[in-house]
């Protein structure tokens, strides 16, 4: 059963923050939900990150449907700042401790967390909030900050990126998850779920110098993609970003994204953003080299209002 397209498009309609908010970017879906277990991507609006997340993962088929008994989860938030979650910088905490929870009581063995940080690591891990949670829920963080822990691979669909070097942890787990934080960023418009996963490769330096928007298209058919993609869209960030300069920056928007496409849940979080995914480039890169769908008339879309 096919939904459409449940996502308000606003861009270039002038709405302010405060209308942002209040609409949470969404319209009512048509028609019967589909059943646990069948749907392709869940949104959820107007609760707190962690209950919302209980909500999408159970309308997702529950996390036994990704983390196995006796599995390593790695999780990779965005954890890039040195900045308090109230500026919407990096992933909110509680939704990543909210996660690991699931994941251990989904029967995983070992849940690591980890990010290859813009400011200095330690202060990243502590500031975010992300590195206390974390621990408070029984898994672990690991750092991302030296080339060592990187291998080598190789891009075969890549047409900017051919190689690149990437976490030994994100290479060998078991269970991935891609846990962005939607926020506006200065040179791709957006980043989401593809752009976060800049932070599991060492060299991004290359990605900037050249063609940012292709690499990131390149690296989202990498054949290790994400098990799951969690959109975190609690506090979003809609200027000044990647790094935001204040909290009047930040939006409360309540409201989250769950789907194992990580090229839909991208396309699904520019709408909310209130922006039109096709203009975002490596989007709509991504969608042409078949890393993932940016049509959602294609899937089984749940919406839960809390």
């Amino acid at each position: 059963m096919k939904r459409r397209d449940f996502f308000v498009r606003t861009a270039g309609a002038g709405l302010g923050l405060s209308a942002l908010a209040t609409m949470g970017g969404l319209q009512p879906l048509l028609g019967k939900m589909p059943a646990a277990g069948d749907v392709d991507l869940a949104a959820v609006r107007g609760g707190e990150p962690d209950v919302m997340f209980d909500r999408a993962i159970a309308a997702m088929g529950g996390m036994g449907r990704f983390v196995k008994k006796g599995q390593r989860v790695v999780i990779k938030p965005n954890i890039g700042w040195d900045v308090p979650p109230e500026r919407a910088a990096n992933t909110n905490p509680l939704l990543v401790k909210r996660i690991v929870e699931h994941c251990f009581q989904a029967g995983a063995r070992e849940v690591l967390v980890f990010d290859n940080t813009c400011d200095a690591w330690t202060k990243c891990y502590r500031t975010s909030g992300i590195e206390k949670y974390v621990k408070e829920a029984g898994g672990k963080v690991v750092p991302g900050n030296t080339e060592s822990y990187y291998q080598e691979v190789e891009i075969p669909q890549g047409i900017k990126l051919k190689s690149t070097k990437v976490h030994e942890l994100y290479l060998g787990a078991d269970v991935t998850i891609d846990v962005p934080v939607l926020k506006h960023h200065s040179s791709s418009k957006l980043t989401i779920a593809m752009k976060n996963l800049m932070g599991v490769v060492w060299d991004r330096r290359y990605w900037h110098r050249n063609d940012l928007n292709q690499c990131i298209a390149d690296f989202a058919t990498f054949h290790k993609k994400p098990d799951l993609v969690v959109v975190d869209a609690y506090n979003v960030l809609m200027k000044h970003g990647p790094r935001g300069v204040s909290a009047n920056d930040v939006v409360n928007m309540k409201a989250q994204i769950v789907s194992t496409d990580m090229v839909a849940a991208d396309a699904a979080a520019a709408k909310m953003f209130g922006v039109d995914p096709a203009t975002i480039r490596y989007i709509r890169l991504a969608d042409q080299m078949g890393a993932g769908t940016m049509d959602l008339t294609k899937l089984n879309i749940s919406r839960i209002k809390i």
